[in-house]
């Protein structure tokens, strides 16, 4: 995309602020995840987790959060899905397998599991970490590809797309459109 997603306006306000609130209906605490550089330019009001940076890529994040509380569940929602909205967040929640390591919604593409559009059980986040030093990859997808997880099919395919170009960008902006007119 060229900037920081977290900051595109989609809904009237930068995308990480839009999920925040999205959250604040259904789950105790919100946290942006945020790497140290960021700090300064959250709004106040929210709260984050700084990146720990022990790990690479997406796992730093989640794992970040694991880090930070350890000793409760996670739904983790990256940034670049501006069409998800409460009631496919809801969706995820109601197919919630807490005896599972995690549950995620399958990739309506592929049918692979999303790990940032995902509830991360205690038990799994204690998983990853022995997957990250038994294994020469850093992808959470591939952890929860093997892994004992539920899997959530979306309703709406399209509120997982994840905005990644201009071009993705004007996509959603028709699509928001779209939902407002009818």
């Amino acid at each position: 995309m060229g900037k920081d997603k977290g900051l595109i306006n989609y809904h009237g306000m930068p995308q990480r602020e839009y999920l925040c609130h999205l959250l604040e209906e259904i789950c105790d605490d919100v946290f942006l995840s945020i790497r140290s550089e960021q700090v300064c330019e959250v709004p106040s009001g929210f709260k984050n987790i700084v990146d720990q940076n022990d790990h690479k890529g997406p796992y730093n994040g989640i794992l970040s959060a694991f880090k930070a509380q350890p000793n409760v569940a996670w739904l983790v929602l990256a940034c670049d899905l501006p069409l998800i909205n409460l009631q496919t967040i809801g969706q995820l929640i109601s197919g919630r397998n807490p005896n599972k390591t995690a549950t995620a919604f399958a990739n309506p593409e592929t049918g692979e599991p999303e790990p940032l559009a995902c509830i991360w059980e205690v038990k799994g986040l204690e998983e990853s970490l022995q997957f990250l030093e038994d294994r020469n990859t850093r992808s959470p997808k591939k952890f929860l590809m093997n892994a004992d997880i539920a899997l959530v099919h979306p309703k709406y395919g399209q509120d997982l797309f994840n905005a990644n170009s201009p071009q993705d960008y004007d996509f959603v902006k028709r699509k928001l459109e779209e939902r407002e007119g009818g």
